[in-house]
């Protein structure tokens, strides 16, 4: 019997289940749809990176007030993202992901749109700096629940693609994308904010995902599981909170070269303050792309251990730095440290749970990579007001070594677990 055509919601039109019931059987062009996916992330991303170097300037510059403002408005969308991912999770599962990823990119058009009038606020006489922040932190909250439902769209799309076999290969190349898009949008946030100011670096902002948006209507998404019985929230995030304890204390470094980078190098009176996010975005791509097979090839918890050890060193490095280049280097191997241990620990992730219950696992997974950045910009920024802005790459070597430490001990714990060898 012929099978009967299913209906993708994101289309509108029936399809035939052999392109979205499953991954594709040519592994070429499976390989390719998962490609285009991460390109169409990384441009629609964009949005994201361009505006971390530029709101704390605009809020600390602009808008007059301090670090822990700056530092909030940073971590805003981060914040938006933590309440969200469970909902995201349990819409891309029961929904489908390719709705989730269009309904995400919407958000970050809204979330731009919304910050550019924030960014014109400051101009008008009966609008004071704490009218325009509200306006702001608005922007950056909308911005914050596209990412959950983008970011866990994605990685179950690409899931889908590939399969779960690979899913190590999948949250590396999606994590490629992402701060590949921090590396490039770094140093074009600044640019923009230079040239065209911060309501118009905005407006680039919403436009970005907006091309997204068309360049995702031609695709077919995956299979659905709308009728499957999901345990409470609370249940699946039993079995991966030590996975996310471990993303979570790596987050901390990359929240703190985004929030306050900048602001470290224009305090020292250093040049190259853009870079940054460039040479922490090259370092995470290169290692994405040389070694993004190892979580897959040899298990993710003895990458993580690896990563998280660079980490600490790269973020040590900047804390100690007296010039411009040697932070610098610190920031780049930051970005290396930095780089497997999502992938390494998702892959882990994506094993203790049935199919239909990946993307909540996931969605609750990034969460505590979410906190480490939502809580970070404003903790780090009273921190910095105390102590230095040095102090706070100080705090992430510190959260990086308590990492390695717990992923050592979940190693140990798995391998005393492991039944004798016969």
């Amino acid at each position: 019997m012929r099978p009967q055509p299913t209906h993708d919601p994101a289309r509108g039109q029936p399809q035939a289940p052999s392109q979205n019931s499953s991954h594709d059987k040519s592994p070429d062009r499976s390989q390719a749809r998962l490609f285009i996916l991460a390109a169409i992330l990384f441009l629609s991303y964009l949005c994201v990176a361009i505006s971390l170097p530029v709101t704390p300037l605009f809020v600390t510059q602009t808008l007059g007030l301090g670090n822990f403002w700056a530092g909030l408005g940073v971590g805003s969308a981060f914040l938006a993202t933590i309440l969200t991912r469970s909902f995201a999770g349990n819409f891309v599962d029961g929904g489908g992901a390719k709705p989730a990823v269009a309904r995400g990119l919407a958000l970050y058009i809204a979330g731009g749109l919304v910050s550019l009038g924030a960014g014109m606020l400051p101009s008008l006489p009966w609008a004071g700096p704490w009218a325009a922040f509200a306006v702001l932190v608005a922007g950056r909250l909308l911005i914050g629940l596209g990412e959950s439902l983008v970011g866990v769209g994605v990685i179950a799309w690409g899931i889908g693609i590939v399969g779960p076999q690979r899913s190590g290969k999948v949250l590396a190349l999606v994590g490629a994308a992402l701060y590949g898009a921090f590396a490039a949008g770094g140093p074009l946030g600044l640019l923009l904010l230079d040239g065209i100011g911060f309501a118009g670096t905005m407006a680039v902002g919403a436009l970005l995902p907006a091309l997204g948006l068309l360049a995702i209507r031609p695709l077919t998404g995956v299979a659905a599981h709308p009728g499957a019985k999901r345990p409470p929230f609370r249940s699946v995030l039993g079995r991966i909170w030590l996975h996310g304890a471990v993303v979570s204390l790596q987050g901390i470094g990359f929240a703190a070269i985004g929030a306050f980078f900048t602001l470290h190098f224009v305090h020292e009176s250093w040049p190259f303050a853009g870079l940054g996010l460039t040479a922490f975005g090259v370092g995470f791509v290169l290692v994405r792309f040389a070694f993004g097979h190892l979580p897959d090839r040899i298990g993710g918890l003895p990458v993580a251990m690896g990563s998280l050890a660079v980490e600490a060193v790269g973020q040590l490095l900047v804390w100690s730095a007296g010039d411009p280049t040697l932070a610098l280097a610190g920031a780049f191997l930051t970005g290396l440290g930095c780089s497997l241990v999502f992938p390494a620990m998702g892959r882990e992730v994506v094993h203790l749970v049935q199919p239909h219950l990946r993307a909540t696992a996931l969605g609750a997974f990034a969460a505590f990579q979410d906190v480490a950045y939502g809580l970070t910009g404003p903790v780090a920024g009273l921190l910095a007001d105390r102590a230095g802005y040095g102090s706070v790459f100080l705090l992430g070597g510190a959260a990086a070594a308590v990492g390695f430490l717990t992923a050592l001990h979940m190693r140990r714990t798995l391998v005393a677990a492991s039944p004798p060898p016969a």
